[in-house]
């Protein structure tokens, strides 16, 4: 099925016609950098987008049959208030990304509240795999060491290599947000490992994978710094373990390798069909 959540009529349609069980919304223009320069858009999707799937469960009279779940960031937080960050924590969000996303995150709630639609907030602090994109920096971390060990690239150029975030592995999270439309209340939850690395330390274990040393081929260039930085983001997933019983499974290190490792082969298999 094709779709698009900026389009009301479609979104009713598909519902209507698939006559699904769960609806997982993670249709988002997502790269917080790419919101700064598209910000009407980033907000169509990502505000608009939610609640265009809402009001589609509401006006087909499935808030009895449907469980939403709606894809929430840590980056809501932004300006962080408190550390480490809960389900309780004030939202202060640094772009136009996070800003859409609260909307997505309250508008969810309000549905919930106003028409008794099993409807779930998972708020997700950054989580991996070797499938994330290009264009994020742990991917372009993980893709640019596998070249530079190739030898096909000669440099990495990031910007604010002290910048700390909370990573996980995608599978993980995934997982979670499957728990919270398995369970009998529908509630929001902090989905997040607990540990903060800086952009530094995933750079150093993923050169470390290769046997190669960060300082000499990461350099910093002041384009790739936001408008509006986000320093620091750590979560407390209490709530989730307690509730839910969720865990995750893989760690950092694990993750970091894994990425780098399957960007190698990945290159590789590219360079034996060139030749």
């Amino acid at each position: 099925h094709y779709g698009d959540v900026t389009d009301s009529l479609m979104i009713i349609n598909l519902i209507r016609k698939v006559k699904p069980n769960e609806i997982y919304n993670l249709s988002a223009q997502s790269h917080v950098a790419v919101s700064f320069q598209i910000p009407e858009y980033t907000a169509n999707v990502d505000a608009l987008g939610c609640l265009r799937i809402l009001e589609a469960i509401k006006s087909l009279n499935l808030t009895k049959k449907i469980k939403f779940y709606q894809a929430g960031t840590s980056e809501m937080f932004g300006k962080v208030q408190e550390v480490p960050q809960t389900e309780k924590t004030p939202f202060y969000p640094r772009s136009p990304y996070g800003v859409a996303k609260v909307y997505g995150y309250w508008i969810t709630i309000n549905y919930r509240e106003s028409y008794d639609i099993f409807a779930c907030n998972g708020i997700l602090f950054n989580h991996e795999s070797p499938l994330r994109g290009l264009e994020f920096v742990t991917r372009k971390i993980t893709d640019g060491v596998a070249r530079i060990k190739l030898g096909i690239q000669n440099e990495l150029l990031l910007g604010n290599l002290e910048a700390k975030r909370d990573w996980g592995f995608a599978g993980d999270f995934v997982h979670a947000m499957w728990l919270m439309l398995q369970t009998d209340k529908p509630d929001d939850y902090v989905i997040a490992t607990g540990e903060q690395h800086s952009v530094r330390d995933f750079c150093e274990i993923a050169f470390g994978t290769v046997g190669l040393n960060l300082e000499d081929y990461v350099g910093v260039d002041p384009r790739f710094y936001r408008p509006a930085e986000v320093e620091t983001l750590l979560g407390d997933p209490g709530k989730a373990k307690t509730e839910l019983g969720w865990e995750p499974q893989v760690t950092f290190e694990q993750l970091v390798t894994m990425m780098v490792e399957e960007d190698i082969k990945r290159i590789e298999r590219e360079i034996k069909l060139e030749s």
